[in-house]
């Protein structure tokens, strides 16, 4: 049974406050846009109409109380799991049927998994079928999103396996310095993700082919060599199978670094808006910004890997958690709900950087372009595409938004000229 001690009252205080805090945010957001999205700010008003504003704010309404009962539910599952003694349970059964380590540890994280992927699915499935069919963003059929919850399961799990596999065996071969091998272990599994990602994973999913419209892909060759950029393929993809949503990126690095344009951009924007979001894309190559993610990435894997690797050790973890012995992958499992938990209030420091990394991209492509008009015209073409909203609460900003948001954008934009 769990044991009521002060790390169980810090673990409740933080778990039950980050979802409290969660919820409250999502509120307060809810609430601040209401009240402001009454008239389209100053020059979106050739994009977005009073009923296209209205619309907006009724999808915003609709996603957040979706998304805040899927996350209370899905929150409250998962405590349920920590505090009914099903986990120790899990490792109780694995020693009486003499599971070796890998195959209990196996054992142990893909149980509660599978529950809260069952607890999640119908959420899942409201969230494609009711709420984006209703805004008329929902292209999936019933069939292919099954297909795609499958297929994702099973690469997650794979992969998942073995990356777990190879950790649990450094723990064993290296117990004072699994942390920083496991570190290791984290930094090449991620590049090599940067390099199978656009060649093997991503065409599980979707279509990919040549930009069909030549006249756009010379310009965006023209336009990457104006920039110093070398890409191998520009690629559309069949996005609008399942979505009506838009958007384009850069993918892959060396050999298998493409440029990759949502079908559904193509059909509702003209050439120069896709050629200054992808010259905002290219300003993150230029300016390193990836290199500067990377460089964060791994400084906060290092010091989670070693706070895991101190946690693991304590004693009384297993002990307020109702397990009988130290076990190394009920560790890392208990590890990582508490710094999921408390890597939510870190979340404001890593969307302070990547937005300050969006608006040098924004200016790195008005200085390519020599003007600022394409760039502010995609920005609202995208927000009235997407019923993004355009006054959101600068707490949420401040917690959520990894980009700024369309308003300031635009507003920053225009100060250029």
């Amino acid at each position: 049974m769990v044991e009521l001690n002060r790390l169980m009252f810090f673990f409740l205080f933080l778990y039950l406050g980050q979802i409290v805090f969660s919820t409250w945010i999502e509120r307060l957001n809810l609430i601040h846009s209401e009240k402001l999205d009454k008239k389209a700010p100053k020059g979106f008003d050739q994009f977005i109409d009073e009923s296209k504003l209205a619309k907006a704010r009724a999808y915003g309404r609709a996603k957040t109380r979706v998304g805040i009962v899927g996350e209370l539910v899905s929150s409250m599952t998962l405590l349920a799991i920590l505090l009914s003694g099903f986990l120790p349970m899990l490792v109780r059964l694995s020693d009486k049927s003499g599971l070796p380590l890998i195959a209990a540890g196996l054992l142990f994280f893909f149980a509660p998994t599978i529950i809260e992927f069952l607890v999640e699915l119908p959420f899942s499935y409201y969230h494609t079928f009711v709420v984006e069919q209703e805004f008329g963003f929902n292209r999936y059929t019933l069939r292919l999103w099954i297909i795609d919850h499958i297929k994702q399961g099973l690469l997650g799990a794979v992969l998942f396996a073995l990356i777990f596999s190879l950790l649990l065996t450094l723990i064993a071969w290296s117990p004072g310095f699994w942390w920083f091998w496991g570190f290791l272990l984290l930094l090449a599994v991620q590049l090599l993700m940067v390099i199978i990602y656009p060649v093997v994973l991503a065409p599980l999913f979707n279509k990919f082919e040549p930009v069909r419209d030549e006249a756009l892909s010379e310009k965006i060759r023209t336009l990457m060599e104006k920039s110093g950029i070398k890409v191998g393929k520009i690629l559309q993809m069949n996005a609008g199978l399942r979505s009506r949503h838009t958007n384009a990126y850069f993918t892959g690095i060396g050999k298998t670094k493409r440029i990759v344009l949502f079908d559904t951009l193509l059909e509702s924007h003209t050439h120069d808006e896709i050629l200054a979001v992808l010259a905002h894309e290219a300003g993150h190559y230029r300016k390193r910004h990836v290199i500067k993610q990377l460089v964060l990435f791994a400084s906060f894997s290092l010091a989670a890997f070693y706070a895991t690797w101190f946690f693991i050790q304590w004693p009384l973890v297993y002990q307020t958690f109702g397990f009988s012995a130290p076990c190394p992958y009920a560790g890392l499992f208990l590890a990582g709900v508490f710094l999921r938990k408390a890597g939510f209030f870190l979340q404001p420091l890593y969307m302070n950087i990547s937005r300050r990394f969006e608006n040098e991209a924004d200016v790195f492509s008005a200085g390519m372009l020599g003007r600022t008009a394409p760039m502010i015209s995609a920005l609202m073409r995208l927000s009235a595409d997407n019923l993004s909203n355009l006054h959101p609460h600068p707490l949420y900003v401040w917690f959520h938004y990894s980009h700024p948001p369309i308003v300031e954008r635009v507003t920053s934009l225009e100060n250029l000229k």
